[in-house]
């Protein structure tokens, strides 16, 4: 009897839908292809992203930094003292995935532009990762740095303990 009612709690449990966490130091994404969890470094400020992933010699497999803009615009990179190839998965205000440049050559000055005037964000990951998960536009970024009210895919933030 006790083992009956443990499974139904554990089944009722577990037909609850689960509440979309977010939290700065990771992103979600997801599309047709599937979906993806990468631990993330947060450049938002201009000293940040201008430093991004220089002079790294290694990134971690599940690992990236995700670039924030304040406002949505027209931008463009290099890999000047990038010592690593990188894919850039560039996003506009609502977290979807406008373009994607893969295999950037490292310590390369040749600017890498998002491809619209509307990029807000820029999730940088080691290079071939975005084609080997199948991350392709129209794909969707969660993390609580955008505006929940635009994002495509939203979430609610975790408290922090201070």
């Amino acid at each position: 009897m006790i083992a009956r009612l443990v499974l139904v709690a554990c089944l009722a449990f577990s037909a609850q839908p689960a509440v979309a966490k977010c939290s700065e130091t990771r992103v979600d994404l997801r599309g047709d292809w599937g979906s993806a969890r990468f631990t993330v470094e947060v450049a938002d400020d201009e000293e940040e992203r201008a430093i991004g992933l220089m002079n790294r010699p290694e990134l971690p497999r599940s690992s990236g930094m995700l670039f924030i803009y304040d406002h949505p615009q027209r931008v463009g990179f290099w890999m000047e003292n990038t010592l690593i190839p990188l894919d850039m998965v560039f996003m506009s205000e609502d977290g979807v995935v406008r373009h994607i440049h893969e295999n950037a050559k490292p310590l390369d000055r040749t600017i890498i532009m998002g491809g619209s005037d509307d990029i807000l964000a820029i999730l940088e990951i080691n290079g071939g990762m975005a084609g080997a998960l199948g991350i392709d536009v129209g794909s969707e970024l969660r993390h609580p740095l955008l505006d929940q009210s635009k994002a495509a895919w939203p979430c609610e933030a975790e408290a922090t303990a201070d």
